[in-house]
């Protein structure tokens, strides 16, 4: 290359040097990419440095720089109550089941049954989400609802999250049945623990809650929600697969359709309120279920 030599191009990227070097290389300009460890410079000859700058303009035009799209502010809600309610429902349930409380056989009355289902008794599609096979059983939900159920109280506020969880996971207890031989028979608060995290999921990725200038950023609650949901929800021979998904892929939904709906009320009635319905919507289930 010549002596006479003008610097086109300067910065401390040495990729964005590189980028702009393949456009003066398309362009046929001779050039030279000068790297002193600090930063990077591309030179060309006098007389090509105009048509060089005029490349480079082009390409910048072309190519304006990216903004970062920082995440939306969230305002943390009061998660407490939520879990504290969800723990205490789960804990009594199990009592009063295994004790077979007033007289009643809990898990013939609670539990989904595929042909019963069919047939009208559509509150097993609550009432056995509170019921479970085992200590093993109630303790892994416990453990798993906790968690996920607080993440979603600390977004949506306690009332409105376990209310959309208790709707959701009722919503894929009802896809399940209708998706499996009418013989089917399951309990377990698996799908609402899963229907917490897909709601987590959907409300995070739709409400661009994280930053979305990368692709794992913009898609990474959904990919985050699908690994948690295949690391904890698809192993043991007794695990039922299709609850757990339909779950996860109802709360999901959810997630969309509470940010399509607005700012989620988080005032302390709005909270009471829906967390009372969600409660009441528990309680009616057995009350009915415990009179057939």
């Amino acid at each position: 290359m010549q002596e006479d030599l003008r610097v086109v191009f300067e910065s401390r990227n040495r990729r964005s040097c590189s980028d702009r070097a393949l456009v003066l290389a398309a362009a046929r300009i001779p050039h030279q990419m000068i790297d002193d460890g600090l930063s990077a410079a591309l030179v060309v000859p006098a007389e090509f440095s105009v048509s060089a700058v005029e490349q480079l303009r082009l390409y910048d035009d072309e190519n304006p720089p990216q903004r970062r799209q920082p995440a939306t502010k969230i305002d943390y809600q009061d998660a407490v109550p939520g879990i504290a309610g969800y723990f205490l429902v789960i804990s009594v349930v199990a009592w009063l089941a295994g004790y077979s409380a007033f007289g009643h056989n809990w898990f013939e009355a609670g539990r989904v049954d595929g042909t019963l289902i069919r047939n009208g008794e559509l509150w097993r599609m609550i009432t056995a989400l509170t019921l479970h096979s085992g200590a093993g059983h109630l303790v892994g939900n416990l453990v798993f609802g906790v968690l996920f159920g607080f993440f979603a109280g600390r977004l949506l506020g306690s009332g409105v999250a376990w209310l959309a969880i208790v709707v959701a996971a009722a919503s894929g207890n009802a896809a399940n049945t209708l998706l499996l031989e009418s013989t089917h028979r399951s309990v377990g608060a698996s799908t609402a623990v899963f229907a917490a995290l897909g709601l987590l999921a959907g409300y995070v990725w739709r409400g661009k809650l994280m930053a979305q200038d990368r692709w794992s950023y913009r898609y990474g609650p959904v990919v985050g929600g699908l690994a948690l949901l295949m690391y904890t929800g698809t192993g043991g021979p007794n695990t039922d697969i299709g609850a757990h998904l339909l779950g996860f892929v109802a709360g999901f939904l959810f997630g969309l359709l509470l940010v399509a709906l607005g700012p989620v009320p988080t005032d302390k009635r709005s909270q009471i309120v829906a967390g009372a319905l969600a409660i009441l919507i528990v309680a009616s289930s057995w009350f009915v279920a415990l009179q057939v």
